[in-house]
C-alpha cells in the first residue's frame, strides 16, 4: 500500500488530553511571554540602548545559528538517553528564566547575551519536544497533533502582543516594565511542564541491537530522508524572514498603526489553518499537504510581487496563513514517517537544523535582490524556488513501497 493512503479517522477533540494538551498549553504560554517582548525589541534596542539596524541583524543571526546547532545535538541526545522530557523542560525553563532579564539591559550586548541564551533554550527543547509529541498519539493522528500544537503556538503569538499593547496603554513608554512582566507567563510555563509525561509506546523504544544511525539497516529510508532535507533547504532558500512582508506593506502605504493589526491577523490565520492542515496530512499523507502548501506559498509570493494597494496585502496575509497550516505540521509528520522509531529525535533535530542554517543566507539573498533589482524581483525569486521545491518533492522524495503513514 502506498505511504500516502488514507489513514483511519480520528477527532481533534480526542487529542485534547495528555501530552498534546499540556505541550500545547506550554507553547501557548511560552509564545505569550516571548511575543510580549519580541515585537518591541527593535524599538528598545534603537530608541533606548542606541543600537543600529546592523546590530539587530547580528543579534538574530547569532541567536538563530546557535539554536540550530543545539537542535541537532539535543535530538540526538534524546535518542541516546531514551528520554525526551528533561531536555524539553530544561529548554523551556532556561528561556523563561532569562527572557525577562532584558528589562535590566543597559547595553546592546546585554540583549545579545540574553537572546543567545533564550535561543539556546529553544534549541534544547525543539527536537525532543516534537519527538515526544509524535510518540504520545497514534501514528494516524500525528499530523493533527502537530497541528494542534502549532495552533496553540500561534494563539500565544496573538495574545502576547495584545497584552503588551494593553500594558503600554496604561504604562506608556515603560518598555522595561512590560519586559519584566513576561516572567508571569514564564512561571506558568514551568508549572504546566509538570503535567507533561514521558509517554513512549512500544514502537518508540530503541531495539537492543540498534547501534548507529549510519547503518542502512537502522535507517532504511535514509536516502529518502536526505533528499527530503535537500528539498527543504531549497525551499527555505526562497523563504526569507517575514519582516520583508511587513516592509512590503509599508512600501505600499500601510499606516504604521495598522502594521501590528496586520501581524495579529496573520497569526490568527495561521492558528485557524494549523489543525485542518494537520488533518489533511493524516487523511492524504504529509507529502501531498506539503506540496499544496508550497504551491500556495509560490502563488502568495507572486501576489506580493504584483500587489499595488494596501488592501492587497491584507488579503495576501490571510492566504499566507494557509501556507503555514499546510506545511508546519505536515513537514514534521513527514520526518516522523520516514524515520525509524529509534531515530525520531535526531531526525527531527536534523530537520530543524537544516531550516535554521539556510534561513540566514535566505534572508541575506532576498535583501540583496530587493536592493539591487526591486521588491518584485525578490518575491518572484522566492516564488520560483518554492515552485521548484514542490516539483522536486513530487519527483525525488518518494517513501519506500509498503511504508504506510499509519505506521511508525
Amino acid at each position: 500500500m502506498r505511504s500516502e493512503s488514507p489513514a483511519p479517522a480520528g477527532t481533534v477533540r480526542s487529542l485534547l488530553k495528555g501530552n498534546v494538551l499540556w505541550l500545547g498549553m506550554v507553547s501557548l504560554l511560552n509564545d505569550t511571554a516571548s511575543e510580549m517582548i519580541y515585537p518591541l525589541l527593535p524599538l528598545f534596542l534603537v530608541g533606548t540602548l542606541g543600537a543600529g539596524p546592523a546590530f539587530i541583524g547580528v543579534i538574530e543571526g547569532v541567536a538563530e545559528s546557535a539554536s540550530s546547532l543545539l537542535k541537532l545535538a539535543s535530538g540526538w541526545v534524546s535518542d541516546r538517553v531514551r528520554r525526551r522530557r528533561p531536555l524539553v523542560a530544561g529548554g523551556y525553563a532556561l528561556a523563561c528564566a532569562v527572557r525577562p532579564l532584558i528589562a535590566l539591559a543597559t547595553l546592546p550586548w546585554h540583549v545579545l547575551a540574553i537572546r543567545f541564551t533564550d535561543r539556546l533554550g529553544k534549541g534544547l527543547r525543539s527536537a525532543p519536544r516534537d519527538a515526544l509529541l509524535a510518540e504520545s498519539v497514534p501514528a494516524h493522528m500525528r499530523g493533527r497533533a502537530f497541528g494542534v500544537h502549532r495552533a496553540a503556538d500561534h494563539a500565544g503569538a496573538v495574545l502576547g502582543p495584545l497584552i503588551a499593547a494593553l500594558l503600554l496603554i496604561h504604562y506608556a513608554d515603560r518598555l522595561r516594565f512590560v519586559f519584566a512582566l513576561a516572567i508571569v507567563p514564564g512561571i506558568l510555563v514551568v508549572l504546566t511542564l509538570l503535567k507533561v509525561r514521558e509517554d513512549r509506546p512500544p514502537d518508540a523504544r530503541p531495539a537492543p541491537t540498534a547501534t548507529s544511525a549510519l547503518e542502512p539497516a537502522a535507517f532504511p529510508q535514509r536516502r529518502t530522508f536526505n533528499r527530503y532535507l535537500a528539498v527543504i533547504a531549497l525551499f527555505t532558500l526562497g523563504n526569507a524572514t517575514d519582516v520583508f512582508l511587513l516592509l512590503r506593506a509599508s512600501a505600499l502605504g500601510m499606516a504604521e498603526v495598522a502594521v501590528p493589526l496586520l501581524w495579529g491577523l496573520h497569526h490568527v490565520s495561521k492558528m485557524i489553518w494549523s489543525v485542518p492542515g494537520g488533518a489533511l496530512a493524516d487523511r492524504f499523507g504529509p507529502r501531498r499537504a506539503i506540496v499544496a502548501g508550497w504551491m500556495v506559498y509560490s502563488l502568495t509570493y507572486a501576489g506580493f510581487a504584483f500587489a499595488s494597494q494596501a488592501w492587497h496585502i491584507w488579503a495576501l496575509f490571510v492566504v499566507y496563513g494557509l501556507f503555514y497550516g499546510l506545511t508546519e505540521a505536515p513537514e514534521k509528520a513527514f520526518v516522523v514517517q520516514l524515520a525509524p522509531a529509534t531515530r525520531r529525535g535526531s531526525t527531527l533535530g536534523a530537520f530543524h537544523a537544516t531550516v535554521g542554517f539556510v534561513a540566514l543566507p535566505s534572508s541575506v539573498m532576498f535583501g540583496l535582490i530587493w536592493q539591487q533589482f526591486g521588491a518584485p524581483a525578490a518575491f518572484l525569486t522566492g516564488a520560483g524556488l518554492a515552485l521548484a521545491a514542490a516539483l522536486l518533492l513530487i519527483v525525488l522524495v518518494r517513501p519506500s513501497a509498503g511504508t504506510r503513514f499509519a505506521e511508525a
